[in-house]
C-alpha cells in the first residue's frame, strides 16, 4: 500500500508484492480494522462461493473459508506470486479454500460466475477501471453481492495528512493524478460510483467507515512506526535522493509526531474508508 503513487497491477507482480511480503504483519495490522468491519458488513455464510480480488497474503480468504463452510469455497486472486505462496501456506489444510494467480481486471474465472466478491484494498489498483469493473461483474451471479473497502479522501485520513505534510517541508511532493490507480483512487464516490453503476453493479453504497489508523500495525511504538514508514511505504521514496541528514531530521520528525499518537501500544491516528456493497 503506497501513500500517493501510482501503484498498478504490474507493480503488485513484482517489488511492490515483495515488499507487502517483507512487511506483511505491519501492512496487515494496518488495515485489519477496516478489514474486520467489511468481513462483518459482508456477513457471509454457509455455503456461498466466494471470490476474494487482491487477496495478498491470503488472511481474509481463509476467514471467509471458515464462515462459508465445507460446503462453500473460498477462492484467493491476485498477481503477486510471492504473497500467494504465503496465502497457501496460511490455508494448508483448508479444502475449501485455493489460489490463482491473475489480473482480476481481466481474467475469466473458472467456476465463475460466483455468489459473492470480495476485496480489502484490492481493487484501487487497476490500469483501465471501466474494463476492471465489468469483469468483476462478470464473475458474479446475477443478485449476488460484491463487498469492497477503499480509502477515503485524504480529509478523512488524518494519518495521511499529517504524514505528507511532514514530508512536505523538506522535499517537493508531486501533485497527484485524480482517479488514477494508486491507494486513493476510488476516494472520490462521483468518479467511483458511475464505475460500478456502468459495469452493471445495482444497489451501489457507500458507507463510511471512521476509526483508527495503526500506523507500523499493532504494537509498533514511535521509532518503529517511524522505521516502517520510511522503509515499507512509499513515503521513503520520496526521500531516497535525499541525503542522510534530511532523512534523519524527517524520521526525527516522525517519531515525534508518532510519539504525541502512541497510546494503549499502538501509534493510533485517524482513518476513513469506504465500504463499499453492490449486487449483481
Amino acid at each position: 500500500m503506497g501513500m500517493t503513487d501510482g501503484v498498478d497491477g504490474a507493480g503488485w507482480a513484482g517489488e511492490q508484492g515483495d515488499q507487502w511480503l517483507a512487511y506483511i504483519d505491519g501492512f496487515e495490522g494496518m488495515i485489519a480494522a477496516v478489514g474486520a468491519a467489511l468481513m462483518a458488513k459482508a456477513a457471509f455464510t454457509p455455503g456461498e462461493r466466494v471470490v476474494d480480488i487482491g487477496c495478498g497474503g491470503g488472511a481474509t480468504t481463509v476467514e471467509i473459508g471458515r464462515a462459508v463452510g465445507a460446503k462453500g469455497e473460498a477462492l484467493g486472486v491476485d498477481v503477486s506470486e510471492a504473497l500467494l505462496a504465503t496465502a497457501r501456506q496460511r490455508a494448508a489444510g483448508a479444502a475449501n479454500v485455493r489460489f490463482i494467480r491473475a489480473d482480476a481486471g481481466s481474467a475469466m474465472l473458472d467456476g465463475a460466475p460466483y455468489d459473492r466478491l470480495f476485496s480489502r484494498f484490492g481493487v484501487m489498483f487497476f490500469q483501465d477501471f471501466p474494463a476492471a469493473f465489468a469483469n468483476m461483474r462478470k464473475m458474479l451471479r446475477p443478485g449476488g453481492r460484491a463487498d469492497f473497502s477503499a480509502w477515503a479522501p485524504a480529509s478523512e485520513n488524518g494519518w495521511i495528512i499529517e504524514m505528507q505534510g511532514l514530508l512536505a517541508k523538506h522535499v517537493e511532493l508531486p501533485r497527484p493524478e485524480p482517479n488514477s490507480p494508486g491507494p486513493f483512487a476510488l476516494q472520490d464516490v462521483n468518479f467511483a460510483r458511475p464505475l460500478l453503476e456502468n459495469a452493471g453493479f445495482k444497489d451501489v453504497d457507500f458507507d463510511l467507515w471512521r476509526g483508527e489508523q495503526l500506523v507500523g500495525g499493532s504494537g509498533a511504538g514511535p521509532e518503529q512506526a517511524a522505521d516502517f514508514v520510511l522503509n515499507a511505504m512509499s513515503f521513503g521514496e520520496a526521500l531516497k535522493d535525499q541525503p542522510a541528514a534530511v532523512r534523519d531530521e524527517v524520521r526525527g520528525d516522525l517519531v515525534a509526531l508518532f510519539s504525541a499518537h502512541h497510546r494503549d501500544g499502538a501509534v493510533r491516528m485517524p482513518a476513513g474508508a469506504w465500504l463499499i456493497s453492490a449486487r449483481g
